[in-house]
């Protein structure tokens, strides 16, 4: 089990968060707090945009996906895009078999996600 770390960096293009190691019902609170706040920044960004890039993630249990997709549903409430980084069968297989494939809006490379002009379910 790789120990979880979150980073929140502020890009020009938005707001991102950088996620590395496993997520799972014991690391998941850790995810929630620092996608709560970004979400909150990303709200008085220009952009009005947050990036979660989940390609060091190496395990992305049921609570990984609850915490991405009411991270992703409080956000398009509030006006805020929200999209993923997944370019790998730990993170992309659990969204596909739940079919949240057709939901959230996953993209292969973090430069994808920061610069597509409009929501693009790539999953």
């Amino acid at each position: 089990m790789e120990a979880l770390t979150v980073h929140r960096e502020h890009d020009d293009d938005g707001i991102v968060v950088r996620v590395k190691g496993d997520i799972d019902s014991g690391t998941v609170g850790d995810l929630v707090t620092e996608l709560t706040t970004a979400l909150n920044l990303a709200s008085t960004h220009p952009a009005r945009l947050l990036v979660v890039d989940l390609q060091a993630v190496t395990f992305f249990g049921s609570a990984g996906l609850n915490a991405v997709l009411n991270c992703h549903d409080q956000g398009a409430a509030a006006g805020t895009s929200v999209r993923l980084v997944a370019n790998h069968a730990e993170v992309v297989r659990p969204i596909e078999v739940t079919n949240l494939d057709g939901v959230l809006d996953v993209y292969p490379t973090l430069d994808d996600a920061l610069r597509s002009p409009e929501p693009d379910n790539q999953a």
